[in-house]
């Protein structure tokens, strides 16, 4: 799919054929339209093939006036019956002579809000201006996407102190999972936006390096976060991994002293209802019962001394 965009009087709008200076944003295309890129917009189709690379990591090059700067944006997904998970995927970023591409697989947020015009002085045909605002919006995705993962931590671990379930502990490991997806992500991006401020790649005025300046500033900040939340999400998981365990041990001590009382009615029992000579009280019934009840008081009370209970 291939839509183009352009900006008027600093809000972005749809329009129905591409002009001088407009956004092509491409979405999951077909052979066709790949071909109708390479052949109208004289885009390499080696450009094309990396953005739509769901492997691909993010880096920067520049071939024949074409420069292709590949992201990784955050995602998030939302099943039905599942808990919410996030990730990232690799968008291409194509500027042109005359235009500026952005290809993916598939639809995101930061490129839904600048095709709905949500982004404010963003203009296409500032071609390097718009692709920084782009990076912009994608720090800013990471930001509120790494709260909202650690708002559910905190939620999961007070699920997790009322009930030790297998749900709560799954939804915490997709929870770091999704912290080293961005952590890994995020640095990647950060080289690729430190080598974009050296100014070899696209021409950068003094607006442009104040706007790439703050990207960064938010990359290095989400990445703090990453590894902080990282660190405690790990060590919670620790944490609560030892008291499941500690908890396990505790059921199976109990369970064990249960087992050695009641194993001793059962060996007096034994004695008495075997043909055995000599044995005190034989021919009445209530001394074993007698006895069994005390041996049993005794080994409870020495087994609850020592908190086996």
């Amino acid at each position: 799919m291939i839509n183009f965009y352009k900006s008027t009087n600093g809000h972005i709008h749809s329009i129905s054929e591409c002009e001088e200076g407009c956004w092509i944003n491409v979405i999951d295309p077909t052979e066709q339209e790949i071909e109708r890129l390479v052949r109208d917009f004289e885009v390499e189709p080696e450009f094309v093939r990396a953005a739509l690379d769901e492997e691909e990591s993010s880096r920067i090059e520049t071939e024949e006036g074409t420069t292709l700067i590949i992201l990784d944006v955050p995602v998030s997904e939302a099943k039905e019956g599942d808990p919410q998970v996030y990730s990232t995927m690799p968008i291409g970023i194509l500027v042109t002579p005359r235009h500026v591409l952005t290809i993916c697989l598939y639809e995101n947020s930061v490129l839904n809000e600048l095709a709905q015009g949500m982004v404010k002085n963003a203009h296409t045909a500032l071609k390097t201006q718009f692709v920084l605002h782009i990076m912009l919006r994608m720090s800013l995705r990471y930001l509120q996407y790494l709260k909202q993962i650690d708002k559910m931590q905190h939620h999961v671990e007070t699920q997790l102190r009322k009930s030790m379930r297998n749900k709560e502990l799954i939804q915490l490991l997709e929870l770091e999972k999704s912290l080293v997806y961005f952590s890994t992500s995020l640095k990647a991006d950060e080289i690729t936006m430190e080598k974009l401020m050296r100014g070899r790649y696209l021409k950068l005025y003094e607006e442009d390096q104040d706007l790439l300046e703050d990207c960064l500033i938010e990359i290095k900040q989400a990445i703090e976060m990453s590894n902080i939340y990282l660190n405690i999400l790990s060590g919670t998981m620790d944490a609560f991994a030892s008291v499941i365990s500690n908890n396990l041990n505790i059921v199976m001590k109990v369970l064990t002293s249960i087992t050695i009382v009641m194993a001793i009615p059962t060996i007096i029992f034994s004695f008495y209802g075997m043909n055995v000579d000599g044995l005190p009280f034989a021919s009445n019934i209530w001394f074993p019962i007698a006895l069994s009840l005390a041996a049993v008081a005794i080994t409870g009370f020495a087994l609850y001394k020592k908190d086996m209970f």
